[in-house]
């Protein structure tokens, strides 16, 4: 998916999530949009390097310990937007899992749509 395109998914997803969890507060889409960016940043820069500092309780918890990683990521990222905020781990952790479901449905179907032309 082109990166502006998934920056804009992760935009309105998030901005969408704020309205359905009573945990997570943005303040308008423009502040979703910042956060979409600074999370991909984040992805991109930070989080192999907790994977790679964590692989030793991935591997004994079978991968569920990137769940932990991914919900660090997004509280990390809410701390460098104003305007978007999560107040507690386990808001963050529910916003993670429903996050990457959501976009890697989107992904999947954006593959199969590939596919078919």
């Amino acid at each position: 998916m082109n990166f502006l395109i998934r920056v804009l998914v992760v935009a309105a997803v998030s901005f969408g999530l704020a309205h359905l969890l009573s945990g997570v507060h943005v303040t308008d889409f423009w502040t979703a949009f910042v956060f979409a960016i600074v999370l991909a940043l984040l992805n991109m820069f930070v989080r192999p390097i907790l994977i790679l500092v964590t692989l030793p309780v991935t591997f004994i918890t079978l991968g569920l310990f990137l769940f932990v990683v991914n919900t660090l990521i997004i509280m990390l990222a809410s701390k460098f937007v104003d305007g978007f905020s999560i107040d507690n781990f386990w808001w963050a952790l529910l916003f993670s899992i429903i996050l990457s479901i959501i976009t890697s449905a989107i992904d999947k179907k954006e593959k199969q749509d590939r596919q078919r032309v």
